[in-house]
């Protein structure tokens, strides 16, 4: 940096997901500029040297504070917060509630606390958009002794949804945002969320990220007797089940051979299983949609997004195919070519791709925390 300029303060976002940690570097003001993005694989090498490598590539920045996506806030966090020692002991006591999720994250923010404690450090919770769930989607019919418990639909991909709203607000206008709308977030994770008045009044995943659509290896949701037979059967602890149905499920299971999308379409043509994992992500991806559009008394605005649903036409296609009836009608030629608008001109349901940006999401939360 030259003598006696000001260092541009930044944020650090850090999304971690179960397919890849992605990071991006933002001005830290109330509508953040990227400034340089990055991405890794959850398991590769010196992971916070590579983080913190990114806020020190410009000298002309000043790392200003390191934000966060943390799956699972349990029945108590839902607005983001600052990091201290008693929120990470209070995630620790939930862990429970995403076993799958919250142990990576813990322990990232930890080692990046050591790493950078002159900087603020601070949560965004994936679960907070579906904070205000109505009481007959957020109940779920177990005993109350439980419900006390915080065992609860939390619904998940919270960032993600706030960002399509916001940009969908932006791109359509306030009554299209504050419509009839589903939102679907298909990736390796994958769900669909109701929306009307800007409000989530519904969503597919449920008490943990599991839950909802069938996904790249995790199966959704299934019969409670079948879970508790494959753990008679089998002989399998409860952790074992879990990493059953997290890890050797979904798309990987039907198709006996991968859960990656792409590979499946690569595929479908010689492949029967591979066809039809892809037939069935999109027929269970079409019921929910259904099913939310009754929720919400129509059906206004759709909005695909995520890595499938920003990038896989066929996949849009199979979905939409068989929705006609609720005035859902896709121009082929835009969904070929992933256009922003991919319904035909006069139909009654707006059909649109949009690309999300959790990590813009976490940088307006921070500056909206500390400032």
């Amino acid at each position: 940096m030259m003598q006696g300029v000001v260092a541009q303060p930044t944020v650090l976002a850090i999304n971690a997901g179960s397919a890849s940690v992605k990071s991006a570097l933002f001005t830290f003001e109330a509508n953040p500029r990227p400034l340089q993005r990055a991405a890794a694989e959850p398991d590769a090498g010196p992971l916070v040297q590579d983080l913190l490598r990114v806020p020190n590539q410009s000298p002309d920045t000043q790392l200003a504070a390191i934000g966060y996506r943390i799956v699972h806030g349990g029945p108590d966090h839902y607005a983001p917060q600052r990091i201290s020692d008693s929120l990470l002991d209070q995630l620790e006591r939930i862990v429970p509630f995403a076993p799958n999720h919250l142990p990576a994250s813990i322990a990232l923010v930890k080692a990046l606390r050591q790493a950078r404690p002159d900087v603020p450090h601070v949560a965004c919770f994936d679960t907070a958009f579906h904070r205000d769930l109505p009481e007959v989607a957020r109940r779920l019919p177990i005993p109350r002794a439980y419900d006390e418990k915080g065992v609860r639909r939390y619904g998940f991909h919270g960032l993600s949804y706030a960002y399509l709203l916001q940009e969908l607000r932006r791109r359509a206008g306030h009554a299209a945002a504050n419509g009839a709308v589903v939102l679907a977030h298909l990736g390796n994770g994958s769900s669909v969320t109701a929306v009307r008045g800007g409000r989530s009044l519904d969503t597919s995943m449920c008490f943990t990220p599991l839950g909802g659509v069938i996904m790249s290896t995790r199966s959704g949701d299934l019969d409670p007797g079948l879970v508790t037979y494959i753990a008679r059967s089998g002989g399998l602890t409860p952790d074992q089940v879990e990493d059953l149905l997290s890890h050797r499920a979904g798309l990987l299971a039907i198709s006996g051979s991968t859960g990656d999308m792409r590979q499946l379409l690569e595929r479908e043509r010689t492949d029967e299983a591979c066809r039809l994992a892809v037939d069935m992500y999109a027929y269970q991806i079409k019921k929910w949609i259904g099913a939310f559009a009754a929720a919400l008394g129509g059906l206004e605005t759709l909005v695909f997004s995520g890595g499938i649903g920003e990038h896989a036409p066929e996949v849009r296609r199979r979905i939409c195919q068989g929705l006609e009836f609720l005035g859902v009608r896709i121009d082929q030629a835009r969904n070929a070519a992933n256009s922003d608008v991919i319904s035909i001109a006069d139909a009654p349901v707006a059909v649109r791709v949009i690309p999300t940006d959790e990590e813009l999401m976490i940088a307006q939360a921070v500056y909206e925390v500390l400032s």
